[in-house]
């Protein structure tokens, strides 16, 4: 259950956020949402798989956090292990805000329902006495802005992958060192085969485009599979 509104120094002049992890606080993610400007911050880290909801006819990116519903292998109690945080997740509890067929500036909204948000002593605040944005909520409004551009601009990636038929079905088996078998199913990712025979013409129109680097970082992201393997295992053996 959702609870939006308009970010407002006025209204909200004591809100504050719970700025640590948590599974409680939203973290509890096997994927999380990324777009194709992030794919090489991304990439480093979480394997970079494609997908779309039944019945839908646009495919969106994910980074792969786990195997199972609810399972973030990064997230360590209040810790996060990994050397970057996904945007998606860094801007909870905010997310951006415009109105229907209009051209006014995208607004920051706040999931007033949201479990990081907190009152009182509690927190990081933000807004200061005078009313202004603390750092961390300009940090924060930096980081939307970012999701929100690399947003919009994927409409135009995916219909590239679209136009050369370059996403694949991927499914994944693998028997854990408990003996237990762990599959992971509905998702995408880039066909290596199609990319490498696409003409010259063809892959020069997708550099031109800004398309081909995070085609080539999701290919790249792939190397993190095993590594989200071997982060399963070893907490099975730590327990």
């Amino acid at each position: 259950m959702t609870s939006h509104a308009i970010l407002d120094s006025n209204t909200h002049r004591e809100l504050r956020v719970r700025a640590e992890m948590g599974a409680d606080l939203g973290d509890g993610v096997m994927a999380t949402l990324t777009v194709p400007s992030e794919f090489r911050r991304v990439q480093g880290h979480f394997p970079i798989l494609f997908r779309r909801e039944a019945g839908q006819e646009h495919y969106f990116a994910v980074a792969l956090l786990g195997f199972q519903s609810g399972e973030n292998l990064f997230l360590d109690g209040a810790r996060w292990d990994a050397g970057y945080r996904p945007l998606s997740l860094a801007i909870q509890p905010f997310l951006v805000g415009r109105a229907a067929d209009s051209d006014a500036p995208a607004q920051v909204h706040v999931d007033l329902a949201h479990p990081r948000l907190a009152e009182g002593g509690e927190g990081v605040r933000l807004f200061d006495a005078g009313g202004l944005p603390t750092p961390f909520l300009e940090d924060i409004a930096d980081k939307l802005g970012d999701l929100d551009e690399g947003y919009r601009q994927s409409a135009a990636f995916f219909a590239a992958l679209a136009e050369h038929d370059l996403l694949e079905p991927f499914t994944l088996e693998v028997t854990l060192d408990d003996g237990s078998l762990n599959s992971l199913v509905g998702f995408h990712i880039i066909d290596e085969a199609r990319l490498r025979a696409l003409d010259a013409a063809a892959l020069g129109a997708l550099h031109a485009a800004g398309h081909l680097m995070p085609i080539f970082m999701a290919v790249a992201s792939l190397a993190q599979v095993k590594a989200l393997v071997d982060r399963k295992n070893r907490g099975l053996r730590d327990g």
